[in-house]
């Protein structure tokens, strides 16, 4: 397995964090390494803060922009076929398989969705993402103009999904409130969760098939948050199956707690209707998913 690139990952110094440390301020807000791998790299000059490499104990400053220059690294294999759904010279739907991220991102870079689709579509932007397990649809932008367009107004764009989650639902249909926003866990730093304080998420969510100890859900989208469905179905005990993050309540397991982006639960995004921004017509596309997600 060769390497890739490498990559230069960006953030801005958000001004509540300015009295940290560049050293300190990595470790918290990039908890997947710990405060000396971060210091080593930053010794190594791969962490510039403003273009300037630094030393660790320099602190940041609000409004400022770390850039951490990752060295190239060996991916792991992601699956590296899509479908097309649609495609005109405005926009490219594609049908995305489980197991592959979207966009660059935990220990992904060239495995990913959108380095694969810019091979044959090189100016293509996401204008959404699905989870690395999540299949299905996904949409993308061939200019900054059609981006533009669909991105002020994607809360109206139609999203449908299909789901299994645990347990056999009592109700047909769940009309899930439940806020969601970040919680802090012992093993894996900030993540989001069921939070009376976070914002406001909305699902829609219909009983399809109910099975032996575990029923097969339709889900409309209303909001966007991350993670929203895996936790609104655990929030009314419905959590995925197989679902290695998220519990009952819509929080992450206590025990032994997967990643964000682990695999192990099936969610298929397998509808999307809008009104293309230049043709001014609605278009529908649907993507077949997983037999185990198949109703009727």
């Amino acid at each position: 397995m060769s390497l890739n690139q490498g990559y230069r990952f960006h953030h801005v110094v958000h001004s509540t964090d300015s009295s940290l440390s560049v050293v300190a301020y990595m470790t918290e807000r990039f908890p997947h390494s710990s405060r000396s791998e971060w210091a080593t790299r930053i010794k190594a000059g791969e962490v510039l803060l403003d273009d300037v490499r630094v030393e660790p104990d320099i602190k940041v400053r609000a409004g400022s922009t770390l850039v951490w220059e990752r060295p190239p690294w060996e991916e792991e294999p992601t699956p590296q076929e899509f479908t097309i759904l649609y495609e005109d010279m405005h926009l490219v739907a594609v049908n995305k398989p489980s197991g592959l991220p979207t966009i660059p991102g935990g220990g992904f870079y060239q495995n990913t969705l959108l380095s694969l689709v810019r091979k044959e579509y090189g100016e293509a932007r996401p204008l959404h993402r699905l989870g690395r397990a999540t299949s299905g649809i996904v949409l993308f932008a061939l200019d900054r103009d059609t981006a533009s367009k669909l991105i002020h107004n994607w809360s109206a764009v139609d999203k449908q999904y299909r789901a299994l989650g645990s347990g056999i639902a009592t109700m047909d249909r769940y009309d899930i409130q439940t806020r969601i926003g970040e919680r802090w866990h012992p093993r894996l730093g900030k993540v989001f969760a069921a939070n009376d304080l976070g914002k406001e998420s909305r699902s829609i969510a219909r009983a399809l098939e109910r099975r032996t100890e575990s029923t097969l859900f339709e889900v409309d989208l209303h909001t966007g948050r991350p993670h929203q469905i895996r936790i609104h179905l655990a929030s009314i005990g419905h959590a995925l199956v197989g679902d290695p993050l998220y519990g009952m309540g819509g929080q992450p397991l206590e025990s032994s707690p997967g990643l964000p982006g682990d695999s192990g639960y099936w969610l298929h995004a397998k509808r999307l209707v809008f009104v293309h921004p230049h043709l001014g017509r609605q278009i529908e596309l649907i993507a077949s998913g997983p037999a185990i997600l198949e109703y009727g």
